[in-house]
């Protein structure tokens, strides 16, 4: 048993993943309708010489950055009830925002439609996240937990990129495809954007993730060091499979 799970208690190491995922969490949930575009030195194929990606991508990446670390310190199943929880606060996101912006607005109150237009999800980015998260986050724990399987504890940063590449390529597919192809299409809500346009918010949505992945590991390394160090914890103290 590990003396984080001996204390009877979370750790500040715990409490800080876990805050750093559902913020950035919420954070993806509420910018995930805008789509931003960067222009590129060079063109790239499918996308050209502009780079455009959903707002939410940024934050969604960090996401998969406080779960591999929360996954590499105590485990699988502690990573997974973070990751299902977080699913079922994404509904009390959406519920609290939804009924604000039914409510009704003071005289004295910014624009009730503006208000509506920045933080009202339409249903089929709503429907497209919810479903991309459940998936992808949960093949993310469970990668990264198999890789580590075959690895032990050498080689965090094969089983980092590896479980974040994958998830990310899951997560993007799905999103944009249902958020702006299936649900328009199926359901009648929100437009369906044309083959070429969804497959460029996918490869740059894709560019992003994967350049993060390879971008965080460091941090990564540089987290799990100082939680195992302060916490005078081994790699296999802090790991439960």
């Amino acid at each position: 048993m590990s003396r984080t799970q001996s204390r009877g208690g979370p750790t500040i190491a715990q409490v800080a993943l876990i805050g750093l995922f559902v913020a950035a969490l919420v954070t993806a949930q509420l910018t995930a309708s805008k789509v931003l575009a960067f222009e590129l030195p060079v063109a790239l194929p499918v996308t050209g010489a502009q780079l455009a990606l959903p707002g939410a991508a940024l934050a969604y990446a960090l996401t998969f950055l406080a779960s591999d670390c929360y996954t590499e310190l105590y485990g699988r199943r502690a990573a997974q009830i973070v990751v299902n929880v977080g699913f079922i606060l994404n509904f009390v996101v959406l519920a609290l925002v939804w009924s604000t912006i039914a409510a009704p607005a003071a005289p004295s109150s910014v624009d009730a439609g503006a208000f509506e237009t920045a933080l009202g999800a339409s249903t089929n980015v709503v429907l497209g996240s919810l479903l991309a998260y459940l998936v992808s986050q949960n093949w993310d724990v469970i990668v990264f937990h198999r890789i580590r399987a075959y690895t032990g504890a050498e080689k965090l940063w094969l089983r980092n990129i590896a479980s974040t590449a994958s998830s990310q390529a899951i997560d993007t597919v799905i999103f944009v495809s249902v958020a702006f192809a299936v649900a328009p299409a199926l359901l009648g809500v929100g437009a369906v954007l044309p083959t070429d346009v969804i497959l460029s918010l996918m490869v740059g949505q894709y560019l992003l993730k994967l350049a993060i992945a390879f971008l965080d590991t460091p941090i990564v390394y540089a987290i799990v060091s100082l939680v195992r160090s302060r916490e005078g914890l081994t790699a296999e103290e802090t790991y439960a499979a």
